[in-house]
């Protein structure tokens, strides 16, 4: 049921993922959610470069072979994809503690298990890993989903607290987004 939709015009991959993320050549991420075009999966790849990795998480399996074959495409040869229930802490097979950085981008809306969304990811963050997180605003949009599915940016908060990540910052990420990075 994870899985995401992100329009480029809407939020700018790049913008995000070297202004407010600072993604790095060489780092290890996980676009968790990934969803099939790969919006944000490929270029993180571009930007880890040879060295780096990128696992493209998602619980779709048709969402995988969308990523699998658009890197295929780009002759981009630096990610995994990784099936996985994202809701279920501990499912995801990449190993813990491994991660520079992690990807949550649209996808808080469609769980009914952030928490546990956030859990995940802080598990396999590594000491000081970031967390990236954008999701729609909770706020009349002329599109997107329906207000009573959107997470506040405060609940978004009061979870990271209560899992003890920090946040770096917070920020605008588009007219209809709200972002943040957080660190383990």
């Amino acid at each position: 049921m994870l899985s995401k939709l992100v329009p480029t015009k809407l939020l700018d991959p790049q913008e995000l993922l070297v202004k407010q993320l600072e993604l790095k050549f060489g780092q290890f991420v996980a676009d968790l959610g990934c969803g099939g075009a790969g919006y944000f999966t490929l270029p993180a790849a571009r930007l880890v470069g040879s060295r780096g990795k990128v696992y493209g998480v998602d619980i779709l399996k048709s969402a995988l072979e969308g990523v699998k074959s658009k890197a295929k495409l780009d002759n981009i040869l630096n990610i995994e994809t990784v099936w996985s229930d994202l809701e279920r802490v501990g499912a995801t097979s990449i190993p813990p503690d491994t991660l520079d950085a992690a990807l949550l981008v649209n996808i808080m809306f469609q769980s009914r298990n952030n928490r546990a969304l956030l859990d995940e990811a802080r598990r396999l963050l590594k000491v000081s890993g970031k967390l990236l997180v954008v999701d729609w605003k909770v706020e009349p949009t002329p599109f997107g989903p329906p207000l009573s599915d959107r997470l506040s940016p405060e609940k978004v908060k009061e979870f990271a607290g209560s899992l003890g990540l920090k946040e770096a910052k917070q920020f605008d990420a588009g007219p209809y987004h709200y972002g943040f990075v957080l660190v383990k």
